[in-house]
């Protein structure tokens, strides 16, 4: 398979997402940089006719309180498909979207204008037991790629979705947190 191309700018040297931990939660976070408008990518995040060529298929009652319902289009190998009912938290058009849902968290679309595009902050905030990072990181990884890519008029192939380009990041990402785990562990040993 023929990689797709990346379209856009990550800030720092990496794409990769970071993972903070407090008040009994993680908060996984991105930052990238597209080069499109805020209005551009407001549209992406919040028109149900876009959100369907990068995320999921959605329903969204775009105004403070609204319910936002998005349907996953891409299965696991079993076949099954996530689905998000939320309820929107904070609203500031076009530059900030968030909304806490019954999976994956609360999801929070951050835009500021830089150098003729944008910064999009995209974080998801879960419960600090979830052990499910990895894939966590990697499929949000994977979306923003694909937002990156459909503002560029490539829309996801969703029943053909490339589940290579996932499995790499998730690796990467199960790789950083054993990694990770090590060193916290043979920190802890030291200090025994």
């Amino acid at each position: 398979m023929i990689p797709m191309p990346f379209h856009s700018r990550t800030i720092g040297s990496s794409a990769d997402g970071t993972v903070e931990t407090h008040d009994g939660s993680h908060v996984l976070r991105f930052e990238r940089y597209l080069p499109h408008s805020i209005e551009q990518v407001w549209a992406a995040i919040t028109e149900p006719e876009q959100l369907v060529s990068w995320l999921a298929e959605a329903e969204i009652d775009l105004s403070l309180g609204g319910h936002v319902r998005l349907r996953w289009l891409n299965a696991d190998e079993q076949g099954n498909r996530a689905v998000m009912n939320a309820t929107i938290t904070q609203l500031e058009p076009p530059r900030l979207l968030e909304y806490a849902g019954d999976i994956h968290g609360t999801l929070r679309f951050e835009l500021r204008e830089e150098a003729s595009g944008c910064i999009l902050t995209f974080s998801s905030t879960l419960p600090a037991s979830n052990a499910g990072l990895p894939l966590q990181l990697a499929g949000w990884h994977t979306h923003l790629d694909f937002l990156a890519e459909a503002l560029n008029g490539q829309a996801v192939d969703w029943p053909h979705w490339p589940i290579d380009r996932w499995t790499r990041h998730y690796e990467r990402y199960a790789q950083k947190r054993r990694a990770k785990q090590e060193g916290d562990h043979s920190s802890q040993k030291g200090n025994l």
